[in-house]
């Protein structure tokens, strides 16, 4: 049997804050990814990205940084998503960012890694999954929570601790998003995906 080629994750950074704990979360993620043979990892931090704020017109061209996110962003096979809970919801700039596209989303897998208190963000990522499911991208049900995320550091000053609960549920859930990307990625090549036009 041919070995298949690997699937290529997308992890955005959702926070673009002053001493946001967002890319401590997405380098972690993207370590224990990066350890599967069947993976290929690419990290995208919003703050370094320049995405305008201000939407442009259907009609009018796109920002040369919209252009050359979109490159990447086209070629994931699934998004993961690393979101803070601002609030009750997500940041701002994590929506602006998601609407500059439509096409890349498509028919395929999201994955959430939300922080906050006591709700560990899932406020965010409840969210999160109504606006990916009307763009046609496919939220997988399982997500990782971290509430309290600053109890987790370990005493030489590393995060997470070597007991946290996160360290285990991330393998079942890079399984799960695994599935999907593959599963998703035979069916856009065999069928491509076309939206609905009501959806349009």
């Amino acid at each position: 049997m041919p070995q298949r080629r690997q699937l290529h994750v997308v992890v955005i950074i959702g926070s673009t804050r002053s001493g946001r704990f967002g890319p401590t979360i997405a380098e972690w993620f993207a370590r224990h990814a990066q350890r599967r043979a069947d993976l290929n990892v690419d990290v995208v931090d919003l703050a370094v990205a320049g995405l305008p704020d201000t939407l442009t017109d259907d009609s009018e061209p796109r920002p040369v940084a919209v252009l050359a996110l979109a490159g990447r962003l086209a070629a994931a096979d699934a998004f993961v998503v690393v979101t803070p809970e601002y609030n009750c919801s997500f940041p701002a700039q994590l929506k602006t960012a998601i609407d500059w596209y439509v096409e890349e989303w498509q028919a395929k897998p999201v994955m959430f890694v939300s922080y906050g208190r006591e709700s560990g963000g899932l406020l965010a990522a409840g969210q999160l999954r109504q606006i990916f499911s009307g763009l046609d991208a496919v939220p997988i049900r399982d997500c990782i929570s971290l509430p309290r995320y600053w109890e987790q550091f370990a005493p030489d000053g590393s995060w997470p601790r070597h007991t946290a609960e996160c360290n285990t549920t991330i393998n079942a859930t890079l399984d799960q998003l695994a599935w999907w990307a593959a599963a998703l990625r035979d069916a856009r090549a065999t069928y491509p995906y076309r939206r609905s036009e009501k959806n349009r």
